[in-house]
């Protein structure tokens, strides 16, 4: 068996298998104990499952119409995350219509088109957004269109 296994070798590039991240059984015996003492400290606590909650997210997948509106942490760096987000929209094939920002420079407005899966581009728009440190908070909101005003002299 070892003669085929080195044919084998040598013809493929087989390598053995030796992976050191899966952990040793006294590590996971260890983590398994740690998450029953969680369980235990949140029963001591007074919690049950069915208290718990899952995270909640602000922005549901069923506000998204194509509107994201932001608030920067610093307005300094309003001219890089707006380049970041439209190479991100590029990347991932979402088109941008319009983009204002606000004059202080701390918000701004993405009007994205809608796609065939709005779902989709809302949770990628979430999940990037969500990560981005230098953003304090986003929601998809479509801002009206702006009329001009009329002359209330005539």
């Amino acid at each position: 068996m070892s003669k085929k296994r080195n044919i084998y070798k040598e013809f493929f590039g087989l390598n053995e298998q030796s992976n050191s991240k899966i952990p040793k059984p006294e590590d996971i015996e260890s983590t398994t104990q740690a998450v029953k003492d969680l369980g235990d400290a949140m029963k001591d606590a007074g919690l049950t499952e069915n208290e718990l909650e899952e995270a909640q997210l602000v922005n549901n997948i069923t506000d998204y119409k194509g509107g994201v509106q932001y608030m920067l942490r610093d307005a300094a760096m309003a001219e890089n995350v707006a380049n970041e987000i439209k190479q991100f929209a590029a990347k991932k094939k979402i088109y941008i219509v319009k983009h204002t920002k606000s004059r202080s420079g701390k918000g701004g407005y993405f009007y994205f088109r809608l796609g065939e899966d709005p779902a989709k581009e809302s949770q990628q728009l979430q999940g990037y957004l969500s990560q981005k440190p230098e953003i304090k908070y986003f929601r998809f909101k479509v801002m009206p269109e702006q009329q001009p005003r009329q002359n209330r002299n005539i």
